[in-house]
């Protein structure tokens, strides 16, 4: 755990972005200190509006499980963004949310072979 999925506009190269949100939930020390626990995916978006002007955006969810305090989640978001920010692209709006995911509804299975 975590689920960081990140979404952006088409022109982004995502695999650019994809390290940088790793390597930001690896810096909280929230999770597996190997990081095997951290999933990170991108959805390129090729549609998409923001307001009147075009501008490039990048979206972070941060699924993470129940349980964590308010300010580990908002360490856990600042060091995300943080991360983000070393990209320096102009005209690009960058986000990040924690979410909880409720330990009671969530199932995992991970195939042995």
């Amino acid at each position: 755990m975590p689920h960081c999925i990140v979404e952006h506009s088409a022109s982004l190269d995502g695999e650019l972005i994809l390290p940088l949100v790793f390597s930001g939930a690896m810096k909280s020390a929230l999770f597996e200190a190997d990081g095997s626990d951290i999933k990170v995916r991108s959805i390129a978006y090729q549609r998409y509006l923001t307001g009147q002007a075009a501008s490039d955006f990048v979206h972070v969810v941060l699924k993470i499980l129940a349980g964590r305090t308010l300010e580990q989640k908002q360490m856990l978001s600042t060091s995300v963004l943080a991360k983000l920010k070393k990209l320096e692209l102009p005209r690009c709006s960058l986000t990040v949310e924690v979410v909880d995911i409720e330990r009671a509804s969530y199932s995992k299975w991970v195939s042995e072979s």
